[in-house]
């Protein structure tokens, strides 16, 4: 699936935001949510039906195609906040000619989607949210240090590299602002193989492919990720607001094996938004199955036109 349209928005900042289109140019709008923060994929290829979606792709500031690119120690993380990534989406669906649009999104993106739909509720016709996280100081904590229980040797390896702190997701966001290349190399690193430890014990999925890269993609995305989570998001209470979401229909599936995300934020997200409909899947993680990618395909053919 080539895009049939593509290009890059200035969307204010010194930030142009890469975006394409794919699938049916006269089909149901749907826009793609990738997560990270600052890990583009082409998951949404592979999810949504490209005879009946018109999908709408689009890499978040800093990261993929977009520009200034978060690898360099020039980009100005200062003007990249959930927030801007708001306005970035109204942004393009204005360019687009869109009224309403399918919002779909991954880990990371299901945060992005659910601040975008409680700030505008009526751009969005469906959701579909995939390994749900909140990105709440809860979720946080745990990602960053609590699930450290499991993986102590490993999590001694990655709070070490930082010098032990208090908050270890904020001393690595303070590491990859270093002018020396090599240092958010090394960071950049550390931080992906912590990720990928809190992922081993999934029996599908392969590890980040970031892994044992000392790549721009590899240093823009820790960069970015550290700096959104060392801000708790950039969110306010998602859960507590769910009650904005109201009428919007929304499919969420989750992995009960996902040491990421544990599933009870899912499961509450679900219990406060009567209009989403909640499926765990009991063989999956974070990464999916089999069982897992049936979950969402039957999500994407309810909501088909």
């Amino acid at each position: 699936m080539e895009p049939y349209e593509h290009g890059m928005l200035d969307v204010g900042d010194g930030n142009q935001v890469y975006w394409e289109t794919v699938g049916n140019p006269v089909g149901k709008p749907a826009v793609f949510l990738h997560g990270g923060p600052g890990a583009p994929s082409k998951g949404a290829r592979k999810s949504m039906d490209p005879e009946k979606f018109r999908i709408v792709i689009f890499h978040q500031r800093g990261c993929g195609q977009s520009t200034p690119h978060a690898g360099s120690p020039a980009a100005d993380m200062g003007v990249n906040t959930t927030d801007h990534l708001i306005a970035d989406m109204e942004r393009l669906r204005e360019h687009l000619g869109i009224e309403k649009w399918l919002v779909y999104g991954g880990s990371w993106g299901t945060t992005l989607a659910v601040a975008y739909a409680q700030r505008h509720p009526e751009r969005v016709s469906e959701m579909i949210l995939i390994a749900v996280t909140m990105s709440s100081e809860r979720e946080l904590d745990w990602l960053y240090k609590g699930v450290s229980r499991f993986f102590p040797e490993a999590w001694a390896r990655y709070s070490a590299y930082a010098g032990d702190p208090e908050d270890v997701v904020r001393a690595y966001a303070g590491l990859m602002e270093s002018p020396d290349r090599e240092v958010r190399e090394k960071a950049a690193i550390a931080w992906s193989e912590w990720e990928d430890t809190v992922l081993s014990f999934e029996s599908y999925g392969t590890p980040n492919l970031f892994m044992d890269k000392a790549s721009d993609d590899m240093i823009a995305f820790v960069r970015i990720c550290a700096h959104y989570y060392a801000n708790h998001g950039f969110v306010d209470d998602l859960l507590g607001n769910a009650g904005k979401l109201a009428g919007i229909p929304a499919a969420l599936i989750h992995g009960r094996r996902d040491m990421s995300c544990p599933a009870d934020t899912a499961y509450a997200l679900a219990r406060a938004w009567p209009d989403a409909e909640l499926t765990l899947v009991d063989d999956s993680g974070h990464k999916g199955s089999p069982a897992f990618r049936e979950a969402i395909g039957a999500a994407v053919r309810r909501f088909s036109p």
